[in-house]
Formats: structure tokens, sequence, C-alpha cells
């Protein structure tokens, strides 16, 4: 028998005031002091710089995404056609990884991640503005960057027949994109 579940209310760190989470939420920015939250099954409730683009028009409600820097370590063989050399060029720097933060399909999160992947946006900081719900949690991050490679690798235009990576991943941030 499972223990009953158990409701908490929660409370911003800063200023005591309630938090009004969803179910499914995983991160808030309290309505009267303005600190950022994050909740989490080993920590609890956190706090978590929240971070804004310059770009979000006002009145607009913003997208949250988890970004880290990633440096991926890469081999792979093909039955024909080896793309190699363009793999290699590609990922011979550091990228900035975009993960949705946000309740969105798998596909359209992924073809999204890769899109922002290859094309960055300039994280120029900007003023808070509303956002949609944050409903995937930080630890998400690096089993969805590893999608997003396996889904440009498999998008070459040549016969993959292995790829095998090694990512290494800094520390995920919460920004706030248009």
């Amino acid at each position: 028998m499972s223990a009953p579940v158990e409701l908490i209310p929660m409370f911003c760190l800063r200023c005591q005031n309630a938090i009004p989470a969803q179910p499914d939420e995983v991160a808030w920015v309290c309505g009267q002091c303005g600190q950022g939250l994050l909740l989490s099954d080993e920590k609890g409730l956190t706090p978590l710089d929240f971070h804004y683009v310059a770009d979000i028009p006002a009145g607009a409600n913003g997208k949250p995404f988890w970004v880290a820097a990633g440096k991926v370590d890469i081999r792979r063989t093909t039955f024909q056609g080896d793309r190699s050399g363009e793999m290699l060029t590609f990922w011979q720097t550091s990228r900035r990884f975009f993960i949705p933060a946000y309740e969105l399909p798998l596909e359209e999160g992924t073809a999204l991640g890769v899109n922002l992947l290859r094309q960055p946006p300039v994280l120029k900081p900007g003023s808070p503005a509303k956002f949609a719900p944050i409903t995937v949690p930080p630890e998400d991050m690096r089993p969805l960057a590893e999608f997003i490679i396996l889904s440009i690798e498999a998008d070459r235009k040549d016969d993959l027949k292995t790829v095998e990576f090694q990512l290494q991943l800094e520390e995920p941030q919460l920004w706030v994109l248009p």
C-alpha cells in the first residue's frame, strides 16, 4: 500500500507570499517580490535565476527554455555517402542547447531545439515578462539534448549506420525567449 498523497502549500523563499502553483508546473516567479523558484524532488523548493531576453515585445508572453552550452564528441559510420567531415565541422565547437521548458509535443520540441541549436538567438538580457507555465524540469535537459543530437545526425544526407557520442553539458539556465 502506498503512502497517501499530501498537498503542501508553497511559499516564496524570500517574502513568504503564497505561490499559485498549478499541477505539473516545476518553476515560478513570485508575483510579489520577483524571486524565481524551482521545485525539485531532491531539494524541495529552491531559488532559481530567471533570465529574460530583450526581444520580448511589451505585453507579450515569452516562452521558457532551459539553455546550456554543450560539447559533443561524436563518431559515426555510414553505409554510403559519408558526411563525417560535415559532422566534425558542425560539432567541433561548443554549442548552446535550447530545450523548451513548457508543454510541447516531443516532435515540435525537438524541431524547435534543432532550429535553435543551428541558429541560436542572442541572449541579450531584458526586462521580466510573463511566460508560459514551466512544466519541464532541468533534469530533462540532457536526454532531450541527446535526442536533438540524434535528430541532427539522422537528418544528414547519407545512409547512417551507427552514431556514438558523448555530451558534456554545462548547468542549465532558465531563459524566457519571445
